[in-house]
């Protein structure tokens, strides 16, 4: 990410790369090699849904709240998805206070883009009154110790949150007002979207990148996959990737896509409709 760039010094850089010269990374991963993945789930009392997701010693919290608002005019039929992420001090030193920095909207925007653009929610199931009246999704995300890789992190916890969601169900009374019931329903997810982020430091392509890998990075890259396509991709970075180094990046991202989903399966209740 642009701003944390400024960590890590030309010198940290060069051993960096003597390492991978000799076919090491600074934690002994392979260059396609994830860190462990851990969830923990409906950690937020108030929300509709909540988790938090390590990968590695990255750490992302993701909540969900629901409101009952109007569905956009060209969508009268479909609830709404507002996401946010806030970058606070206290996960990095690279992050500051004030208003939202280009880092923190481009994580929010890849979060964003990742859910709508692979349809992970059903956004027609949160429709209470067509034209009127649905659910509104707020997803926020927080990392809380930046440590490498927010945007598959951040990914992770968005689908670990999304799947603890229960979704209010509701009547119509006899004067047209909405009213809420005591049962509940999951929320229903069409996909399990998954975000694979590869980085170029000089020659190589490292997948899962850790903070000083982030930090060093001269190109970065993440794909967004279904389960048979690419939806999303975003390109971050002052330094470029060969065409050869795309279709590469790709087949490989598409290939850990399917690993990381197999974890997600296991490891979180998601109902596919």
């Amino acid at each position: 990410m642009t701003e944390r760039g400024l960590i890590t010094s030309t010198i940290e850089k060069s051993y960096i790369l003597s390492l991978l010269n000799s076919g090491k990374r600074l934690d002994g991963r392979t260059l396609d090699e994830y860190r462990n993945i851990k969830f923990d789930l409906n950690i937020v009392e108030k929300a509709e849904g909540s988790a938090m997701v390590e990968l590695g010693k990255t750490k992302v919290i993701a909540g969900v709240k629901l409101s009952i608002g109007t569905p956009y005019s060209d969508y009268p039929n479909k609830g709404t998805l507002i996401v946010t992420a806030e970058l606070n001090p206290t996960a990095s030193p690279a992050f500051k206070n004030g208003p939202p920095t280009f880092d923190a909207i481009e994580l929010t925007r890849v979060t964003d883009r990742l859910i709508r653009e692979s349809e992970a929610i059903d956004l027609e199931d949160l429709c209470i009154i067509e034209g009127e009246k649905v659910w509104t999704v707020f997803l926020d995300i927080y990392p809380i110790d930046a440590n490498g890789n927010l945007f598959d992190a951040s990914a992770l916890a968005a689908l670990a949150a999304l799947s603890t969601v229960q979704v209010p169900d509701t009547k119509i009374s006899e004067t047209g007002e909405i009213e809420l019931l005591e049962t509940k329903h999951p929320l229903k997810m069409k996909s399990i979207p998954v975000a694979i982020t590869t980085v170029k430091i000089g020659d190589y392509l490292l997948m899962d990148p850790s903070e000083k890998e982030d930090d060093a990075a001269d190109a970065r890259i993440t794909f967004g996959f279904t389960e048979n396509h690419i939806v999303s991709a975003q390109k971050g970075g002052f330094g470029t990737f060969k065409s050869k180094e795309i279709i590469e990046i790709m087949e490989k991202s598409f290939e850990k896509s399917k690993e990381i989903r197999k974890i997600l399966k296991e490891k979180l209740n998601i109902n596919i409709e």
